[in-house]
C-alpha cells in the first residue's frame, strides 16, 4: 500500500492543505484565502477562527480530492506563518483578540523602549535576532496591555499563547495540547535559541506571564492525535516547523553552508550552519533550523522586502502588464535592461541594508528606454536584491571558518521564471537549483511528520529523494558578474541618500 502524508499549510494569504505520497510527490492540493484585516495604517490582522475553519475545510477537502479515507494518512505535518500572534482562552478555546500577523508594526514603540534599554545585545545574543516588532514576543506585550482583562487572565493562567502552529494544534486536539516546535519559539524573542527553552529573563524584561507560553519540541517528534471527530479518524501530528525553516528542510538542505531561497511577495534565504550558533556581522539574522532531535541546529536568515511583489507593482501600479505571466516575454524582447538599474524599495531595504527610509528608484532613463527595459530591470532587481543578500551570507561563513555558499537552491512562485534564474545564477557565479516540487514548504512539513513517525529513516534518505527539474550554470564572465553587481550598489546609494 502507498504511503500517504498530509501538510497543512498556512499561510498569510491562504490557508492550503497538499497530500504526498511517500516519494513526496504531490496527490492533490486544496486551497482557501484568508481574510486580510487592517484596522488602521500598519496593522495587519487575522480572524484565528478563520484560519482553523479555513484549514480544516482544506484537509477535509484535499482528502475528497485524493480519493482517500483518512485513515490511508500516516501522519500530519504542520507549516505556518511565522510570528503570527494569537492569545486564546484555555477554557472555551475562544480567541481573546484578532490574531496580530507578523507584517503588524503596531508594537515598534515598545520596541524603541527596549533598546532605550540597552537590551538589544542580550537580544541578539539569546535568541539571534534584532530587536523589532516583526517578532511575536512584542505583538503578545501588546495584547496584554490592551485587551481589557487580558493580563490579569493570563496571570491567573486562564489564557494560552501561540503562534499559528500552536493554535492549529490547540483546535485539533479539542484543547488537549498546548504545543509549538523550536523553528517557530525562535521567532518570538522570548526564547533562547542556545537552551532550547524559554528565556525566564526576557520573559521578565517583556513582562511576560511564564504559565502563557506553549511546551517547545523538536520540529520533527510526536507531538499530539488529532481529534477522531474532526477528520474521520485520529492522526498523528508528526512534523511542525515555520515556513521558511520548513522549505530549507524540503529542499533537503541539512548541512552547513547549504542554502536555498524561497522567491514569494518578498525573498527569504535561509543558510544552514549545522550546530554552530554564528553571529552575523553583515546585517542577518540567527534562528532555529528545523530539528529532528533536542541538538540545536541553526541558519542564517536574510530577507528581500520586494520580491515579486514587484511584478505585481508592474502590473497594478504601472500597468505595464496585464498579468504577472506576461513580464518574461515582455522583459525577454529586449537583449538587457538598457543600462536601466531598479531598486524596488517601496517599504524600505531589508537585509543586508537595513533601512527603513529607502525609497525606490529607477536610474539609467534615457529617450531609448522602453517599457520592456523597465520590466527587464524589475524581473533583475529581485536577482540583485538576492546576490547582496547571498554575499553577505558567504562573508559571515567565510569569516567562521565555513565556505561561501556553492549552490543556491531555489522554491517559491517567481523560481518558475527561467529568465530571472539564468540572471541569478550569473550575478552570483554559482548554480541555481531548480527542484521537481517546487512545493518545499509543504514539503518540509510532510518529511518531518514522515521522519518521526518511521516513514523515513534518517536526513540521507530524504536528500535522495530530492530532485532536480533544471540546474542554471552561470554564463557570464566574473569581470561582468561584478561590475554589475558594483552598478547595483550605486543605484542603492541613490536610493538611501538622504
Amino acid at each position: 500500500m502507498t504511503t500517504y502524508l498530509l501538510a497543512l499549510d498556512q499561510g498569510t494569504s491562504s490557508s492550503r492543505s497538499i497530500v504526498f505520497d511517500r516519494e513526496g510527490r504531490i496527490v492533490a492540493i486544496a486551497q482557501k484565502e484568508l481574510t486580510q484585516i487592517y484596522p488602521q495604517p500598519g496593522w495587519v490582522e487575522h480572524d484565528p477562527m478563520e484560519i482553523w475553519r479555513s484549514q480544516l475545510a482544506t484537509a477535509r477537502e484535499v482528502l475528497a480530492k485524493a480519493k482517500l479515507q483518512p485513515a490511508d494518512i500516516h501522519a500530519i505535518g504542520i507549516t505556518n506563518q511565522r510570528e503570527t500572534t494569537v492569545l486564546w482562552n484555555r477554557t472555551t478555546g475562544q480567541p481573546v483578540h484578532h490574531a496580530i500577523v507578523w507584517q503588524d508594526r503596531r508594537a515598534e514603540p515598545l520596541c524603541a523602549q527596549l533598546r532605550e534599554q540597552g537590551l538589544s545585545d542580550t537580544i541578539r545574543e539569546k535568541t539571534g535576532l534584532v530587536i523589532d516588532a516583526y517578532f511575536s514576543g512584542t505583538k503578545l506585550r501588546w495584547l496584554l496591555d490592551h485587551v481589557p482583562g487580558a493580563r490579569a487572565q493570563a496571570e491567573r493562567g486562564e489564557l494560552a499563547f501561540g503562534t499559528v502552529d500552536s493554535w492549529l494544534m490547540w483546535q485539533l486536539t479539542g484543547g488537549k495540547v498546548h504545543v509549538t516546535d523550536v523553528s517557530n519559539a525562535s521567532r518570538t524573542m522570548l526564547f533562547n535559541v542556545h537552551t532550547n527553552d524559554w528565556d525566564a529573563d526576557l520573559l521578565k524584561a517583556l513582562d511576560i506571564p511564564a504559565a502563557l507560553m506553549p511546551k517547545v519540541q523538536p520540529s520533527s517528534s510526536h507531538f499530539a492525535d488529532t481529534d477522531a471527530a474532526l477528520l474521520g479518524h485520529a492522526l498523528p501530528i508528526g512534523g511542525v516547523a515555520g515556513d521558511q525553516q520548513s522549505a530549507l528542510f524540503g529542499q533537503a538542505c541539512f548541512e552547513a553552508g547549504m542554502a536555498k531561497n524561497t522567491y514569494g511577495t518578498g525573498c527569504f534565504l535561509l543558510m544552514h550552519t549545522g550546530g554552530a550558533f554564528q553571529p552575523s556581522h553583515n546585517g542577518l539574522l540567527v534562528t532555529s533550523a528545523a530539528q529532528v532531535d533536542a541538538t540545536p541546529q541553526y541558519a542564517m536568515e536574510g530577507s528581500v522586502f520586494v520580491g515579486g511583489a514587484v511584478v505585481q507593482w508592474l502590473r497594478d501600479g504601472l500597468k505595464a502588464i496585464k498579468g504577472s505571466a506576461e513580464v518574461q516575454s515582455l522583459a525577454e524582447s529586449v537583449p538587457d535592461a538598457g543600462g536601466v538599474m531598479m531598486v524596488p524599495a517601496f517599504t524600505g531595504l531589508g537585509a543586508p541594508y537595513w533601512d527603513a527610509d529607502a525609497r525606490g528608484t529607477i536610474t539609467g532613463l534615457t529617450r531609448g528606454t522602453t517599457v520592456a527595459h523597465i520590466a527587464r530591470a524589475a524581473l533583475e532587481s529581485i536577482a540583485y536584491q538576492s546576490a547582496a543578500l547571498l554575499q553577505a551570507m558567504s562573508r559571515d561563513a567565510v569569516a567562521a571558518g565555513g565556505k561561501p555558499v556553492a549552490e543556491l537552491r531555489v522554491d517559491g512562485g517567481a523560481s518558475v521564471n527561467d529568465l530571472l534564474m539564468q540572471f541569478q545564477a550569473d550575478l552570483l557565479g554559482i548554480p541555481v537549483v531548480r527542484p521537481e516540487v517546487v512545493e518545499t514548504t509543504a514539503l518540509g512539513a510532510a518529511y518531518l511528520a514522515g521522519l518521526s513517525t518511521g516513514v523515513y529513516t534518517d536526513a540521507r534518505q530524504l536528500s535522495k529523494l530530492w530532485k532536480v527539474e533544471r540546474r542554471f550554470m552561470p554564463t557570464m564572465g566574473r569581470a561582468q558578474a561584478e561590475e554589475s553587481m558594483a552598478r547595483w550598489e550605486r543605484a542603492v546609494r541613490q536610493a538611501t541618500a538622504t
